[in-house]
């Protein structure tokens, strides 16, 4: 217990003194006088200071072999295995390796902690996502929805630490569970299945709406024949009246989606056959759900992840 704990204030006063030295070398933003550059990457990439494999491996990324190398090198010889494993995974989707990162993230991540394994899995999503492996991708998914509800994902906080191009902020369970329906709903879309998608989309668009999603759900109702529905979300968008609706990438596409509407409008009724398979168990589980009291301030559960867990895609 005594070594425990030594180790864990060594580890507390390693990490103070990498802040202190970042603290030292930059100032206002800017190099020190007096400073190098290869004191600042570091700073820059959020690597440690010093000669290790991994650090070496991240210098090393514009040389994406040499880099993997260096990678397996870190992983081998235990150092940041986790960093190591997810900037390998990126480095092999850019030079379209997809699938070994695929398998070699399966196959070594027994060797992070649990507390890591959400971020692994983010990696694989996006992974299946680059290689067309859907079912792979929605079975994910629900399984990351599962942990949020069952309260491991959170540790029972109500927020989490994130990070993103190398900044830190804090989510929400509200905000994460928005962010993975919406991404289940764009799943569904590919495999194509519609009816699924907007299902999906509809309870992501009620817990935290954004005006993205309200795109992807005015596609599936094209897709659907569905076209005055379409167009009165669409609407919504081009009139701001969901949060970032302001942008201009999605007013482009709520206009381009309205003006596909209203050609279809002057063509026979058109149904995409593909997209209108649907579990009507998903359905009435989303349907009675949206008539309960809103969970989130009540409880780290959620009953959205418990219905979903349990319905058999079609």
């Amino acid at each position: 217990m005594r070594m425990r704990m030594r180790m864990r204030v060594e580890e507390e006063e390693e990490d103070l003194s990498i802040r202190e030295k970042d603290e030292e070398i930059m100032e206002g933003g800017n190099l020190k006088k007096g400073s190098s550059k290869d004191e600042l990457f570091h700073v820059i990439h959020k690597a440690p200071p010093g000669d290790s494999p991994y650090v070496r491996a991240k210098y090393a990324q514009k040389d994406p072999e040499s880099a993997i190398a260096l990678f397996w090198e870190a992983i081998n010889k235990g150092d940041r295995v986790e960093s190591a494993l997810k900037d390998m995974a990126v480095v092999m989707k850019q030079i379209d390796r997809a699938e070994e990162a695929i398998l070699i993230l399966q196959t070594f991540r027994f060797l992070c902690s649990k507390h890591s394994q959400h971020s692994l899995d983010n990696v694989l999503i996006d992974l299946f996502k680059k290689c067309g492996r859907i079912e792979e991708q929605i079975e994910l998914l629900k399984r990351q929805l599962r942990m949020i509800y069952q309260g491991e994902a959170f540790n029972g906080k109500p927020t989490r630490t994130a990070r993103s191009h190398g900044k830190k902020f804090q989510v929400s369970v509200k905000q994460e569970t928005s962010r993975l329906l919406g991404n289940l709903g764009w799943a569904y879309m590919q495999k194509p299945n519609y009816m699924m998608a907007e299902a999906v989309y509809k309870k992501a668009q009620m817990i935290d709406p954004d005006a993205n999603k309200a795109c992807n759900l005015g596609l599936c109702l094209i897709k659907q024949g569905r076209l005055n529905e379409a167009t009165f979300v669409l609407e919504q968008v081009q009139q701001a009246q969901i949060p970032g609706s302001d942008e201009t990438k999605a007013q482009k596409r709520a206009a381009d989606l309205l003006t596909e509407i209203r050609s279809r409008q002057s063509l026979p009724d058109s149904i995409e056959l593909l997209g209108l398979s649907v579990d009507v168990d998903l359905l009435n589980g989303l349907e009675l759900l949206v008539n309960k009291k809103g969970p989130f301030g009540r409880s780290k559960r959620l009953p959205v992840f418990e219905e979903i867990s349990s319905f058999r895609d079609q």
